[in-house]
Formats: C-alpha cells, structure tokens, sequence
C-alpha cells in the first residue's frame, strides 16, 4: 500500500514537473482541442495505420532545444550552410528550453512560438530508455516528417541524415546504442524556407497573402520500433476489380542471412467474415527478391466508394525456418479509378467504372495553434467529417502533406482525395486564361533532381491509401519545370491513378485531366478525346468574423461578404451555375477553401474551427444535387455563341420604362450579339461596344418556338458578363449580377421568373455597366430539367 502511494505521488509530481516546464504560447487565435494537449498526451496514435505493430515507443513530448546563429550569410551561400553540415561537436553547450515535439517551433503550441533565422539551425536532444527487443533485434527510429534538412546523432554517433520536408524517414540505430543506461538522441534541422529553392508548399519568412508561416523541424511523430533481425520492411497493396484480386508486394529489411527457408503469409479477411490466404515459401540459398509478391482472390468484391467506404482487413506475417518472426496487420480496399466515355461520349472521371461527379473544398491544412500539426488527432478527422457533412465527396490537399493518419481517416470516412506535390524554386509566367499554356520555367538540375526525389517519396509512402485518386505534381506555375516528364514518371511509378499535370494552367497536352482556375466563378473547361476537364479551383468567398480573424483588419476574400446570409445565397448560386456545367462536361470542381487561413478568410469555417459560417442543412443540400444525373438544358431564348443573335441597343441613357414591352425601341440601333471588346476573355463579339454602359432589348416568342408554359421546368439565364447587369423579363427585374465571367455561366432564376412568361411574345431587357477592363455582354434564356 505504500509503495503504491509513492507511485501515485511520483506520477503527480513528475506530472507538475513537466506542466511547470511548458505551457502553450498564445497565437492570435486557439482551437477548442488545444485544451488536450499536454506533454503526456501528444499525439499518442499508432502513426503508421496500415503497417501497424503491437510494440513501439511515441516519442513525442518534451524535448531539449536551442536555435543557434553563426555570421550573416549573403543568399548565394546560404544553400552551402545547412543542417548537412552540421557536426556533433556543434551541438549546443546550453539549451534555450524545452519545445514539445511534434509541433514546430514556429507554432503556439510548442510552448515556443520563434522563428528561426535565415542563418540558423534548429537543435532538439532527448534521452530514452532502450524497449526490450528481440535476439539479434534492431531498432528503428521513423520521424513522420521534418522541414527540411535533418541529421540524426545516438549517443554522438551519427545515424543519418535526410533531405524533404514531407516524407517519412528511418534510420536503423542498433549499432549506436549503448549496452545499458538511457540513450541520447541529437537532431540538427536547417530549413531556409523560401529562401532556396527545396519543395516548400506556401511556407514564406514573410507571410503576406496567401502566404503562410513557415514551419521549420519535426512537425509530425517520432517514434521507436524493435524488430527481429530480419522483418517487413514496406509493402504495396494493389487492388484489381476487374480481375477481382488484390496484389501484396512485400519487401523484406535487416539482416537475411542465417535460416535456411522464408515464408510470407497473406492473409484478408472477406466480407461475409471468410478468410483469403496465400503462402509463398522459398529456399533462402536462392536469395530474397527485392518485392515478394502475392495475389488474392476476393470474389464478388465489396468496392470502396464515399457513399460506402467498405475496408478489408489484411494481415501478413513473416516465417523464418517455420517460425512466425514479424507479423503485421493493415487493410486494404477494392477501388478503381480511371477515365472513360459516358453515355454521350464525353470524357469522365470514373469511379468503379461509373462516372462520380467530385466536388471538393480546397484543404491547406493549417492551424492556428499547430501550424503544419493538427493539435489532436480528433482535430486532423474533424475537418474531414464536416467535410462530408457539408455534402463534399473529395478534398484537394493543397501543397501540403498529411500524417498517414489523416489518410487514413479519408479511407475509413469515405473521401476522395487530390495529392498536390508542395510547391517550390521560384514561379514561372501564369494567368488564368491560359496565355502562357505550354510555358515553364527552368530549374538548375540539383533543384530539378530534389524535386523528383521528394515527389517519388512522397508517392510511395502514400499509395496504399484508397483514398488518394489523382496526383498533381503542380499548381499556378509554382515551381512548374519539367512538366512532360514529371507528368510522364509520376504515371509510370504509378499507373493506378489519375495524373493533373498543372492544376490552373500553364496546361500542356500530357496528363488525365485539363484543370482551369476561376474566381469567383465557376467555368466550364471543355474536356479533349483523351483528357476529362476539371474545374481545379473557384469560389474563394469571404466573410471575416469578428473574434476570429487572425488579425484585427485587411483579412480578405476572393469576393468578401458582411453577412452570413448574404455569403450563403452567393454560394448556393455559384453550385446552381456549376450544375449546368456538368452537363457539358465537368468532372469535378474544388471550392477555395475549407477554412479561413492566417488573413485569408474564404474558409467554409473560421481559422480556429470555431464557427460554420453558412447553414450545413442548406449547403450541404446545394452540394448533394451535384451528384444527380446531369440535367437535360433546353435553349429558349439562344445566345450568340453559335450564331449571333440581333438585339436592339443603346449606349445613351434610355427614358424610364424602357425595360418594358411597351416602350417604344424604335430610336435604338439594331445589331448583332455579343456586345464588347474582343480581347475580352472567352467574349464572342459581333458589336464593337467600348462606353461605359450599354442597354439592351430583345423580343421571342414561345408560341412560335413550338414552347407551352407547361412544358417548362427550372429557368436560368446563360449570360456571359463583364460587368455588372440588371436583366429584366416582361418588364420585370429578374437578375442582378456583379463583377465578370470570363466565359458562358447559367445562373439559376426562381419561381416567380417562369410566372412572368408569355405564351406568346415576351421581352428580355438588359443593362449592363462598366468600369474598367474588359468588358462585354450576351445573355439568352434556357430551361433545366433534372433527370430521374
């Protein structure tokens, strides 16, 4: 009784010990899960899901650490200063304290909230206790992820060293470790951010923008794992629905000298509860390949989609001489992902062999508190379930890198997901427009080799995951060099997934998708014979919200809003101009962005996860109806796309009335649609119109069309502005429109709009107004009607 006494007092008195010793710096702004973060409880999930192993030991908690500076450096030898040239004799002689691991330094939630310097280098020591291993064991040291430059000492010898910011590492420290006592662990870590050119996604030493704070060292898991002398090193899961099986690669690590024969055993379990396995057994004197493979057979499979994102178990041990030395447990999912023609022939993503509408929030996975690192693993699923909850079936994780665990969440919630490759070097010439299609620029070749390797990296610890369906190697220009080939390995390492060689343009004509940026949008890219078109970005509205800006004021939006209300009627009529647009071709569209980050406010959600900024009934429902059957438009009045339609116009101030039937146009000129200047983006002009405003007026007549009202469903105008209009129909107002497109969009007109036709002749009036710019307008009317 005593001694348990004692032990309750020394865990409440290490316990104050270490509350003493860190507490969370303030940010501008905290989420609710800072609250459960402490240094016995950080991070404390098994970090690697589908590798997962009964023994490990988390590093994370309360580490050492120190920021040391040496001279000024000038831009172009600052690359020759980095963590690769650190020495253990280096090492701080004195600590500045203690920094809580996994989170970056930068962040609030390390208890140290500082910046690193250009010239310096980030040093972090801990001590641990050697876990008990097997004979002949090894022990492994896996970092989820360090930016940029990483070397490892154990007890002052050094293990290694690592280069990427976004892919996991190991190092094997057996042969470093002490026979007794604890064991001490040195890591040196140099990140120049953007002042080089290494893959960095929005990481600035300024943050301004769309820029954001950097995040420099370990930022996700660190962790222990013995093993037996030889053990499972990595392995690949290949699923086929069509031949219904699946393909285990395996690949074996240590030491494989010693056993006569080796044996690995596949193992899943089906979904009526059966088992599947398959053995492979070799004599160990004909040497191990590099990947074991092997297949099984999973009939009348149960296929992974969001709607049911059913997971196999799979489990897989290996057997030296007879004996069972590593055993693993992961899982795995029967999904494909490819492109084909849909009923009309048009080219479409494919899920499972049927076109699936995606549609999916732009995810930059930033923290007010963390940074790069979620404060909890409740926090990293809580945004993919509102995700779901708010009708999205897709993310694009934006020039970033999750922790396997946020895969895994995506595998298990059912969500699709676009793998950006973080961005980095400099940026080449871009619009939106697609002027600079086929433009790149150059990279030195160790910059060009970098990225490659980190982006073959960053592939290979991911492809397991279901989730993932698309990589994309680049975004606006950002780094872009190399486009064909990069495009070109990225789908021979793997050919299981959709490739978007540039996602916003500077497009060339190799990859599975063409992906346009618009803001606010949407637009409608036209896919090719061997391309779907994607709408890689639009939307990005904004609403900052007192108490939960990151700053007091110039927080900003795409196109920023001051009410709730105001901000949801624009969203759900930016879904409604996007429907008509699957129809013609769309297969996915991504909205900028899930959250507000740093002074960006566009987010569906605040920076700190605190308030939903629209209705999740409302929107969620607007972004349901994405995934109908596209619906049938019929023309009723037409546009002057195809064939250009006469109007009626003026550009001097008409007297009031004149937007009704009776008023008498007989003054105005005639001339064809469209009305503007040709270098307008995606503008059909037929009549030069360079004044400030411009009236319109134009008579149809449904009778004579063959049209009855009855016949009629949901009205929208097809209208391509530039820029602000007032439509009226029979006199009436209808629409209102601000700003501009750059091509053709249906906006959504209500009820009370098919009540004011005529059987017979009706008006169609049209103001519209200019301020600078391009500038154009045409406009006509058409009926949608959705498919059961």
């Amino acid at each position: 009784m005593r001694h348990f006494t004692f032990l309750v007092i020394w865990i409440l008195l290490t316990g104050s010990l270490h509350a003493a010793e860190w507490s969370p710096a303030k940010a501008p702004l905290m989420t609710r899960w800072a609250k459960d973060v402490s240094p016995e409880k950080v991070h404390p999930e098994y970090p690697r899901p589908q590798m997962v192993r009964e023994k490990w030991v988390n590093l994370n908690g309360l580490w050492d650490y120190a920021i040391l500076v040496k001279e000024k450096l000038p831009p172009e030898l600052y690359y020759t200063y980095t963590a690769f040239s650190a020495a253990f004799a280096d090492r701080p002689t004195s600590w500045d304290g203690k920094i809580l691991v996994p989170f970056p330094v930068e962040s609030a939630l390390s208890g140290v909230m500082k910046s690193v310097p250009d010239n310096g280098r980030l040093w972090y020591r801990r001590s641990f206790a050697t876990p008990e291993m097997p004979k002949e064991g090894r022990l492994l040291l896996h970092f989820g992820a360090s930016d940029w430059e990483t070397v490892v000492w154990i007890n002052g010898r050094e293990v290694g060293r690592h280069r990427g910011g976004y892919d996991p590492f190991t190092f094997d420290i057996t042969d470093a470790l002490k026979p007794t006592g604890d064991q001490e662990l040195v890591v040196a870590v140099s990140d120049p951010t953007d002042g080089s050119f290494q893959p960095r996604g929005k990481q600035v030493r300024k943050p301004n923008g769309i820029w954001y704070t950097p995040t420099t060292g370990i930022w996700q898991t660190v962790w222990l794992e013995p093993l037996p002398k030889t053990y499972l090193r990595r392995i690949e899961i290949q699923p086929d629905i069509d031949q219904q099986t699946v393909t285990v690669t395996t690949y074996l690590g240590g030491n494989h000298k010693g056993f006569d024969f080796w044996e690995i055993g596949f193992d899943v379990r089906l979904a009526d509860g059966q088992h599947e396995s398959s053995r492979m057994k070799e004599d160990a004197k004909r040497g191990i390949p590099s990947g074991i493979g092997g297949g099984l057979n999973i009939k009348s499979p149960r296929l992974w989609s969001p709607e049911q994102p059913f997971l196999y178990d799979l489990e897989l041990t290996l057997s030296l001489d007879g004996k069972v030395v590593d055993r693993i447990k992961s899982y795995c999912a029967m999904r494909k992902i490819s492109l084909g023609k849909d009923e009309h022939g048009v080219n479409r993503i494919m899920l499972n062999n049927k076109p699936l509408f995606q549609y999916g929030p732009l995810d930059q996975g930033f923290w007010p508190d963390g940074l790069y690192t979620a404060p909890t693993d409740e926090a990293l699923r809580y945004d993919i379930e509102m995700t779901k909850k708010l009708g999205f079936n897709m993310i694009r994780k934006h020039v970033k890198v999750e922790p396997d665990r946020w895969y895994y969440h995506c595998d298990k919630l059912g969500m699709l997901v676009w793998q950006d490759m973080p961005s980095g070097d400099k940026h080449a010439a871009w619009d939106p427009f697609g002027k600079h299609d086929n433009t790149e620029m150059t990279r030195s070749g160790q910059s060009a080799q970098n990225f490659k390797d980190e982006w073959v990296k960053v592939i290979g610890s991911l492809r397991n995951h279901p989730s993932i369906v698309m990589w994309v190697p680049f975004n606006e220009g950002w780094g872009q060099a190399n486009t064909v080939e990069v495009t070109k390995f990225t789908k021979r390492i793997d050919p299981t997934r959709l490739v978007n060689c540039a996602s916003g343009g500077n497009d060339f004509p190799v990859g599975d998708v063409i992906d346009v940026h618009r803001y606010p949008g949407p637009f409608a890219p036209k896919p090719t014979s061997d391309r779907a078109a994607v709408l890689g970005e639009f939307g990005g509205l904004g609403l900052p919200l007192e108490g939960h800006t990151w700053q007091g004021k110039d927080n900003w939006g795409y196109r920023s809003f001051t009410k709730k209300e105001d901000l949801q009627k624009a969203y759900v009529g930016l879904l409604g101009a996007l429907r008509p647009m699957i129809a013609q071709g769309v297969s996915a569209a991504v909205y900028t962005q899930t959250t507000d980050v740093e002074i960006e406010v566009n987010g569906l959600m605040t920076y700190e996860r605190a308030v939903l900024k629209m209705d999740a009934d409302v929107i969620g429902k607007a972004a349901r109806k994405l995934y109908l059957p596209p619906p049938k438009v019929t023309t009723i009045v037409p546009t002057s796309e195809q064939i250009a339609q006469t109007w009626r116009f003026t550009t001097d101030k008409p007297a009031d009335g004149w937007q009704k039937p009776t008023f008498d146009d007989s003054g105005w000129k005639s001339g064809p649609g469209g009305f503007g200047e040709p270098s307008t983006p995606g503008s059909v002009v037929k009549t030069n119109w360079k004044t400030d405003d411009i009236w319109l007026r134009r008579e149809f007549d449904l009778k004579a069309e063959g049209i009855t009202l009855n016949s009629l469903h949901e009205l929208a105008l097809r209208i391509h502005h530039d820029e602000d209009t007032e439509v009226f129909l029979n006199g009436e107002l209808i629409a209102k429109t601000t700003g501009y497109t750059t091509q053709y969009v249906e906006v959504p007109l209500d009820e009370a709009t098919r009540k004011l036709l005529k059987s017979g002749k009706n008006t169609l009036a049209v103001h519209c107004r200019q301020t600078g710019g391009g500038q154009y307008i045409d406009l006509g009317l058409v009926d949608v009607e959705e498919i059961e």
